[in-house]
């Protein structure tokens, strides 16, 4: 089982998103059969099953196992991964596209960015999967927050230098056998489950309620 899929198929992507289809990829964490199933999300077997082979058929779940009970075959089975996300490819005529409008101070290219980031990786995950080899990636995750927006504002002036200074020293157009890497910093404000007071930005730069 793999811990995240990038599913890119809109027919796969949709089947992922019906309720109770994403509530038995969740169950299938752990290996289980239809009749385990229905007991725990309360439907029919018979029902269970259909969702099943549907998953089955876009390679959401896997076979782990049948066992032979009397006349029947149960059949065990178990979700492909932990968690799935879903690529902008799925929905590829209408994917944003961040060469369109490329603006750092905007919230719509950074989710531009973001998307195109979750298409590329996805791409490469399942590249390396079936040559059985790992993506070489790196992250950064934190959070700082921020006592105005002018401090905001010089953070992301010198990151942007500081950044802009290392893929100087660093890249090398010409180098024989190199490899392009796409570098993607995103800052944005955390995301909490309480409602926030809506601020605007003054003339002057600073926030106000």
């Amino acid at each position: 089982m793999l811990d995240v899929a990038v599913i890119d198929d809109p027919a796969a992507a949709e089947v992922s998103l019906d309720p109770i289809r994403a509530r038995l990829l969740a169950e299938l964490a752990e290996p289980a059969s239809a009749t385990m199933l229905a007991a725990k999300v309360g439907l029919p077997r018979q029902k269970v099953n259909y969702h099943l082979k549907t998953l089955e058929q876009h390679g959401l779940v896997e076979l782990v196992e049948e066992r032979r009970k009397g006349n029947v075959t149960e059949r065990v089975m178990r979700a492909t991964a932990s968690s799935y996300v879903i690529s902008p490819v799925a929905l590829a005529p209408v994917a944003p596209d961040p060469s369109r409008a490329p603006d750092r101070l905007s919230a719509r290219w950074l989710l531009a960015v973001a998307s195109r980031l979750v298409r590329d990786v996805g791409e490469l995950i399942t590249g390396a999967t079936r040559a059985q080899k790992r993506v070489a990636t790196f992250a950064i995750d934190g959070e700082v927050r921020f006592a105005s927006a002018a401090d905001r504002a010089a953070f992301a002036e010198e990151l942007s230098g500081a950044v802009t200074a290392l893929v100087a020293k660093y890249h090398d157009e010409t180098a024989e056998g190199g490899r392009p890497h796409r570098i993607v910093i995103a800052i944005h404000p955390r995301v909490t489950a309480e409602p926030v007071q809506t601020r605007t930005t003054g003339s002057d730069g600073t926030e106000e309620s």
